[in-house]
């Protein structure tokens, strides 16, 4: 069960607007399930979870954009900050905007390499927890649909 979000047409917009987006926020607060639902149709989604991507990630970054080409999701860049470098080329190589969009949570050592390598490319963004709006508008879409089925 997908909860809409309200960051979602400020990710949508800010996409125009930078070549690198950077979601950040604390674990399990849905930065993965939002950017899956958001962006499914139009984005290669990789995450840095799975061991052997993680390897070619930190070994080999220039790979690994031949293995996962852009546009691309990387989740959980926090684990493999050897890719900045390479966005860093790749995006100033073109003049496309938005093909780039990272999760992570966010550590010191996340927000100091994406500021220093992508100064000036990178549109930062936090996710937090549900907000209280967000819960209402589901909750509300639930009795409607329980009202709908059940009488």
């Amino acid at each position: 069960m997908y909860i809409q979000r309200h960051i979602e047409e400020v990710i949508l917009k800010a996409r125009e607007n930078f070549k690198v987006l950077l979601i950040t926020g604390p674990r399990q607060v849905g930065k993965s399930t939002l950017l899956k639902h958001l962006l499914k149709d139009n984005y290669n989604y990789v995450t840095l979870d799975d061991s052997l991507t993680l390897k070619l990630a930190q070994e080999d970054p220039r790979l690994f954009f031949e293995n996962n080409p852009l546009p691309v999701v990387i989740d959980k860049v926090q684990k493999a900050p050897e890719l900045f470098v390479e966005i860093k080329r790749m995006v100033d190589e073109s003049d496309e905007y938005g093909r780039v969009i990272l999760t992570g949570s966010q550590t010191f050592h996340l927000m100091q390499g994406v500021t220093e390598t992508l100064s000036g490319r990178v549109g930062i963004f936090e996710l937090g927890g549900l907000s209280f709006r967000e819960l209402n508008k589901k909750l509300q879409r639930m009795i409607v649909l329980f009202l709908q089925t059940n009488f």
